[in-house]
């Protein structure tokens, strides 16, 4: 079976070379080839003090250890589904992208089983930790442990600093003003109990979240666990939250979803009736309101702005059956973005397919909370 490690890094290149120092030292497997995954930025950062400056090479020249396979080539960068990579992590919507990627490549890894995975969580943003801890957790076998490595508080965020060195070698300090040596720093590679969770569910559904992004798994895994799902709407955030995913939703989204949540039994008939009958676009523009939807929205339905349609004399359109079926089709597509098909069908608008007069409906029994209140 092949030992590796793969390890999440930042701009501290230096937990790798902790991290196979401490291994050497305990007596544990050594890996014999080393993956990280990180940003663009880190990326040059981490070439540059392992290989350019020969950092990586020295550790094994001062300890004579037997080489193990590490290369750009082993870098991988975080990308999103378009092949983008991340230059950093610090926008919200890059947190979706890593999580996503660092998952998809521990789901990678762990399928095959003559792997034996180290790893490592000990370097990058908190996360990035995170994520790894927690797609190790779900897919991690008995073969595969995670790990976070320790450093004397002297020689920590110390850039000069890779590994203690069998020979003296005096460097600046942590706190900038003395000089401490590296021969007497102590490095500590903490192994990390975890829960596999791999055993504990079900083989139809872990199948399934192979192939999906982390709210998808993590959605798949709440949903499977529920005996009840409830579905918590904030009219304010416009925010939609379900199965331990937070969803952000457009005026649009969320105001043709709470149309129908607000029905009388959570149903409407789209006939030639409806199309006739105003008090169904009131009911809209009131949800609107509610939501404090874009401008733009009220356009849309031949509205200069939020309040002409509540001025005496306005006339207002009715609703067509078409704007409610392409709206409905946006927020649809909105959940199957980030929710499993199992939980988008528990808590979606159906239909019933007929083709004169459709009726459109939510399970009656679907949990629905919205801001605050039990609907």
């Amino acid at each position: 079976m092949k030992n590796i490690l793969v390890a999440v890094t930042g701009a501290s290149p230096q937990v790798l070379t902790e991290t196979v120092y401490a291994l050497h030292k305990q007596g544990s497997p050594m890996p014999e080839e080393v993956f990280v995954i990180t940003t663009a930025n880190s990326k040059q950062t981490l070439e540059k003090g392992l290989f350019v400056e020969g950092q990586w090479q020295q550790l094994f020249d001062d300890y004579q250890l037997p080489m193990i396979r590490f290369g750009s080539e082993n870098i991988w960068l975080i990308e999103d589904e378009y092949g983008n990579a991340l230059s950093d992590a610090k926008a919200e919507s890059d947190q979706s992208v890593m999580a996503d990627f660092i998952t998809r490549k521990v789901a990678e890894l762990t399928s095959d089983d003559n792997l034996a995975i180290h790893a490592s969580i000990a370097g990058g943003r908190k996360t990035m930790a995170f994520y790894m801890g927690y797609a190790m957790s779900l897919y991690g076998r008995d073969q595969d442990i995670l790990s976070h490595v320790f450093v004397d508080d002297d020689f920590e965020f110390v850039s000069e600093f890779y590994y203690p060195t069998p020979y003296d070698k005096y460097i600046v300090g942590r706190d900038k003003k003395k000089v401490v040596n590296s021969k007497d720093a102590t490095v500590t590679l903490a192994q990390i109990p975890f829960v596999r969770m791999r055993r504990q569910v079900d083989e139809s559904i872990f199948a399934q979240m192979e192939q999906h992004s982390f709210s998808k798994t993590v959605s798949a895994m709440n949903g499977a666990s529920c005996n009840e799902l409830c579905v918590n709407i904030n009219s304010v955030s416009k925010t939609l939250e379900v199965a331990g995913i937070t969803l952000h939703l457009t005026g649009k989204e969320l105001a043709i979803y709470m149309f129908f949540l607000t029905k009388p039994e959570r149903k409407q008939i789209l006939d030639r009736y409806f199309e006739e009958d105003v008090a169904h676009t009131q009911h809209y523009l009131e949800l609107l309101d509610t939501i404090k939807a874009d401008v733009r929205l009220y356009r849309s339905m031949g509205l200069e702005d939020e309040g002409q349609w509540r001025q005496e004399g306005c006339e207002i359109l009715p609703m067509t059956k078409d704007f409610v079926r392409q709206s409905l089709n946006a927020f649809h597509k909105a959940l199957e973005r980030s929710l499993v098909s199992d939980v988008v069908r528990k808590i979606k608008v159906h239909s019933d397919g007929a083709k004169s007069g459709a009726s459109y409906s939510i399970d009656p029994s679907l949990k629905i909370v919205i801001d605050g209140k039990l609907g």
